[in-house]
């Protein structure tokens, strides 16, 4: 007897494109993957990824689950309601499920609230039987053990690092932009074991897809001491390259910056956010310091690592000047990829009540909240001088000529410690790893950046000439 199909979908916006420009990302997020491993096998199981191909509402499936973030969310809601027109029984969750869920119940036949390893397998066994419940809670904290390994096997061809996994959940910070203190939840580990058992489940890959990993912790070092336990494991297993994203303030450990090292690290994610100090310490990134950006960076380059940092726009202490500084400022501390987004008052964290308290929110469009936007009135700032220094910045930093200057810059300051074959390789992995990231961030800035700017500036000049008409300047 044929099974029935699960097609669990993890959104990213609304793709028509046979090709679209986010095909160009390495590896895939985590939930769509991960959920498929924890489904029992008594449904059939496809993930799809609108990052790299459109929905397609043919599909055969007799179920569909929906992992989407908050400005995705009025997507998400248009998604659930075409599939369940057609007789599907549509699952919604993911962040915005879990600390919203009374927003979220209405769109969707069921809802999953919190992490789903302790509930999915009854979910799936209720949905298949008929028996499905409007909403199951998970509680704020299950237990991290023995999570199912990934079905990396389910991976679309076009991701080039299909093997991405987690580590850790949560993060000790009190940022108060950051999602994670929307509920605020304690800095879990799993068992090393169960980690290296996911990276290690790679059958059916092609040898070459099987040499790059991508950790997507949101903080790696939130225990310092497990996190060098780990990387010292995955050293032994001897991968090309990895990925993985911790706060700054762990590289003040020497020991932790060998154990990247020796594990093959090539790229880390890093929250920088800001180079203005002010700023940092106004958003509660008490960790940041400013002044030991340069000599971290340094740290991490000799030692093969590339650095991807993150980029912050109208937090409220940045001013005109901070930021016609800026473009010298990230060329000195010596960052090799940023990703810039424009700051985002998140629903339900500390800086969006605060802006709604002030009546400073000026947009809520939750669709906006994606870091292309600006979302409320800044103190010092015109929406326009933060579009504008937003477009300057990513222009100046992804011009083809500072890309090559940079790499040329990380190839001088390799320290050569291994074999000429090694080295080599270290250099080819990181090479790749810097063109693909900063291909990939010069296209959205091309695609994302630059037409929002300029659509802003459509936009007033249509206002300005329609308020000429209504009130026409007479001598």
């Amino acid at each position: 007897m044929k099974k029935p199909k699960l097609l669990i979908i993890v959104l990213f916006q609304n793709l028509v494109d046979e090709e679209p420009y986010y095909a160009r990302n390495p590896a895939p997020p985590l939930p769509g993957i991960l959920l498929a491993g924890m489904t029992p096998p008594i449904v059939e199981v496809e993930v799809l990824h609108e990052m790299v191909r459109p929905i397609d509402y043919n599909n055969d499936a007799d179920f569909i689950a929906i992992s989407f973030m908050d400005y995705l969310s009025p997507h998400a809601y248009q998604v659930a309601e075409r599939f369940r027109i057609m007789g599907k029984t549509v699952i919604g969750g993911g962040k915005f499920a879990s600390t919203h869920p009374d927003n979220v119940q209405p769109h969707f036949d069921s809802i999953l609230v919190g992490e789903a390893q302790s509930i999915w397998p009854q979910m799936v066994q209720d949905m298949v039987k008929g028996k499905l419940k409007k909403r199951y809670e998970a509680g704020l904290s299950p237990s991290l053990d023995n999570i199912p390994p990934p079905r990396y096997d389910l991976v679309e061809k076009k991701y080039f690092t299909p093997i991405v996994t987690e580590a850790t959940r949560g993060c000790p910070h009190s940022c108060t932009y950051c999602q994670l203190n929307i509920v605020r939840t304690p800095h879990r580990k799993r068992p090393i074991q169960d980690v290296i058992c996911d990276l290690k489940n790679t059958k059916g890959l092609p040898w070459y897809k099987k040499k790059t990993v991508m950790l997507l912790d949101n903080n790696l070092g939130g225990d310092i001491k497990y996190a060098k336990d780990l990387l010292k494991e995955i050293a032994k297993l001897k991968f090309w390259g990895i990925g993985t994203q911790f706060s700054i303030e762990c590289l003040r450990d020497d020991e932790f910056v060998d154990a990247l090292s020796n594990a093959n690290c090539r790229m880390a994610f890093l929250g920088m956010e800001s180079l203005n100090e002010e700023s940092l310490r106004d958003v509660q990134k008490k960790q940041n310091k400013v002044e030991e950006y340069k000599e971290y960076f340094d740290k991490l380059n000799r030692k093969g690592i590339l650095t991807f940092s993150g980029l912050m726009f109208a937090l409220d202490k940045d001013t005109k000047a901070y930021y016609d500084s800026l473009p010298e400022k990230l060329d000195e501390v010596g960052c090799s990829v940023i990703l810039p987004s424009i700051s985002i008052p998140l629903y339900g964290t500390p800086l969006y009540f605060k802006a709604k308290s002030e009546g400073r929110l000026i947009d809520g469009d939750l669709s906006h909240f994606e870091g292309d936007h600006v979302l409320f009135k800044h103190k010092h700032l015109t929406e326009d001088e933060i579009y504008e220094a937003y477009r300057s910045v990513n222009k100046i930093f992804y011009s083809w000529i500072n890309i090559f200057k940079r790499w040329l810059r990380f190839l001088y300051k390799q320290s050569k410690q291994e074999s000429v074959q090694q080295f080599i390789l270290k250099m080819l992995i990181t090479t790749v790893i810097y063109f693909k990231l900063s291909i990939f961030q010069r296209h959205h800035a091309q695609k994302r950046v630059f037409s929002r700017v300029k659509s802003r500036r459509k936009e007033m000049i249509t206002n300005a000439k329609s308020k000429f008409y209504e009130n026409p300047i007479t001598v």
